[in-house]
């Protein structure tokens, strides 16, 4: 399809109907479009850039990051009671006035899917010349860009419709297919990918191919989506395509090969935390972010900057360091109450406003917050120029749009906590150290080690990882009943109570829009 649009005026469509067959089926020569364009490698390498730039449009208002930490236990909804009460939907898993509350998504990972797709497909059509290693590396960083939207949709929504190619209108109303398919093209994307890409560690500032998709990136993710799949649909392989032992060499490989590591300091890998002590984006920890930048300066046709920033920043104007947001996604008591006496991470990754000698006023007159905990983000909240460090505004950003921190997607720390669970049966020692190596890190010393047992590594995912994503997928991987126990919350305050629906099975409501627009072949998810 030539995706272009022409503008015709009254005289051009006289011109045009002079004119023979041929010259009206001629490919046009100052649009690009799919039938011109990807002949050099550069075009194909601009064709890649694009799949990566849908990355950057995920967060936001009511994108993956946003509504998966809001449904966990670690978040309410929050806001400000101006922000309207379909804002706390995904909080309390009600069935929304808004019938598209969850289109975003859907839209943001099927549009990163096409793109793969129409890149893997005129991958043929490059002049490679002799380097046919480069064409290689491109289908394997877009094989694995196409598994990890794939992952997100399969997450929230269930049974979806994979798409291993752009679609034609015979396959518009296609149904939805059982899990396996789709875990089966998201198991082969990134085997192909962790079997293609170098050993390089492209974690370091510098490096030109830094934020890219690694070999490592790969093992990893090949590992996240094993425990997922097998733990969600209670298998013992994923999908057929990768067994246990797999993954298990998988996600050792990066412990033990990658050349990532811990960072000494846990503040250090959060800006609001550290200040000018932060270690930067490109430390070692990162295995795969998602990268973001200023250079939009103000452009909100351009997706460039962290816009999950603003939605978790303190309501009401600059407080103390932390730069003002939306108040949005209030930390719960229960996840600050969860830390133990010495562990540095609580307050890395949580503002305490009455600790940290902030007078934060939650009425509406005043700030505006509605349900107020007494407790933010800090981990991703943007900072003042106040703080010591130049803030997005300084550089001639908009606040709303032009933050800069990266989005952790696999951390170091994540790996080997990975590692821990998926060698608890086989290598009960590596596990332990594994597990040991976060805590002693978290503690700054090695007094606090725990038995490396599973629920101990789930609870230290919880702890390592809040606030990144992670926490409501670990939930729900490991059944319905233990997510409502975990989520459920019954408060004397009315706008606290949450009651997770175990009739979902943790799984989102897909937008009315595609159910309609799919002619019946796509029906709505249990309990919705």
């Amino acid at each position: 399809m030539k995706n272009y649009i022409k503008l015709f005026t009254a005289s051009t469509l006289l011109i045009l109907s002079s004119c023979s067959n041929d010259f009206l089926d001629t490919t046009p020569v100052t649009e690009k479009v799919s039938e011109n364009f990807y002949r050099t490698p550069k075009d194909a390498l601009e064709g890649l850039v694009s799949i990566y730039d849908v990355l950057q449009q995920e967060g936001g208002w009511a994108g993956f990051q946003m509504i998966t930490e809001e449904a966990s236990d670690d978040c309410f909804g929050g806001f400000g009671t101006a922000d309207g009460i379909g804002v706390l939907d995904w909080d309390r898993f009600k069935n929304s006035s808004d019938p598209e509350m969850n289109n975003v998504v859907w839209q943001t990972c099927y549009k990163g899917i096409y793109r793969a797709n129409v890149l893997l497909e005129n991958l043929d059509k490059v002049n490679w010349g002799t380097d046919t290693a480069l064409k290689t590396k491109y289908e394997a960083e877009a094989r694995f860009l196409r598994a990890h939207f794939h992952f997100e949709l399969a997450r929230i929504f269930g049974d979806i419709v994979p798409l291993d190619h752009t679609i034609s209108t015979s396959e518009f109303n296609s149904p939805r297919v059982a899990p396996e398919v789709t875990y089966a093209l998201i198991a082969n994307d990134l085997k192909f990918a962790a079997a293609n890409l170098g050993t390089e560690n492209y974690s370091q500032v510098g490096n030109p191919n830094y934020g890219r998709i690694t070999k490592w990136a790969a093992e990893a993710y090949i590992a996240k989506a094993f425990l997922f799949y097998t733990d969600y649909y209670d298998k013992t392989d994923l999908a057929g395509v990768i067994t246990k032992t797999e993954a298990i060499t998988s996600i050792n490989d990066v412990v033990n090969n990658s050349g990532h590591a811990l960072i000494a300091d846990y503040s250090r890998l959060w800006l609001a935390a550290s200040l000018a002590n932060y270690a930067g984006e490109g430390n070692t920890e990162m295995v795969w972010a998602i990268r973001y930048n200023g250079s939009g300066k103000g452009d909100w046709n351009l997706h460039e900057g962290n816009r999950l920033s603003v939605l978790i920043a303190p309501r009401g104007g600059n407080i103390g360091r932390y730069a003002y947001g939306w108040g949005g996604l209030t930390v719960t008591p229960s996840l600050y109450n969860a830390y133990e006496v010495g562990d540095t991470r609580r307050d890395a990754t949580i503002i305490n406003f009455a600790g940290e000698g902030l007078n934060f006023d939650p009425a509406p007159n005043k700030r505006d917050q509605r349900q107020y905990t007494g407790y933010a983000w800090k981990k991703y909240c943007p900072v003042t120029n106040e703080a010591g460090v130049a803030d997005v505004t300084a550089n001639g950003g908009n606040f709303q749009i032009d933050n800069v921190e990266d989005y952790a997607v696999i951390r170091f720390s994540d790996v080997l906590l990975m590692a821990a669970e998926l060698n608890l049966g086989t290598n009960a020692g590596f596990a332990k150290t594994c597990l040991d190596n976060v805590r002693d890190r978290a503690f700054q010393n090695a007094t606090h080690r725990v038995a490396a047992t599973l629920p101990n590594i789930m609870k230290e995912r919880q702890l390592e990882l809040a606030l990144e994503g992670q926490r409501y997928f670990d939930l729900i991987r490991q059944s319905p009943a233990l997510a409502k126990a975990a989520i459920d919350n019954v408060n004397s305050d009315s706008q606290f109570n949450v009651t997770f629906r175990t009739e979902t099975l943790g799984l989102f409501a897909l937008p009315q829009s595609q159910i309609v627009l799919s002619n019946g072949a796509i029906k709505q998810n249990p309990g919705w």
